[in-house]
C-alpha cells in the first residue's frame, strides 16, 4: 500500500513540474510578443498608429 502511495505521489509531482515548465514557457512567449509590439510601436509610431 505504501508503495502505491509513493508512486502516485511521484507521478503527481512530475505532472505539476511539467505544467509549471509549460506555464513558464507560455508566459515567456507572451511577454516576448508584448515587448516586440511595444518596441515596434515606439520605433514606428506613425505606421502602426495612424492618426484619424
Amino acid at each position: 500500500m505504501k508503495l502505491v502511495l509513493i508512486i502516485l505521489t511521484c507521478a503527481s509531482l512530475q505532472a505539476c513540474t511539467v505544467l509549471a515548465v509549460a506555464d513558464a514557457a507560455a508566459s515567456t512567449v507572451v511577454y516576448g510578443v508584448k515587448t516586440t509590439v511595444n518596441v515596434l510601436d515606439a520605433v514606428t509610431p506613425d505606421i502602426i498608429n495612424k492618426k484619424k
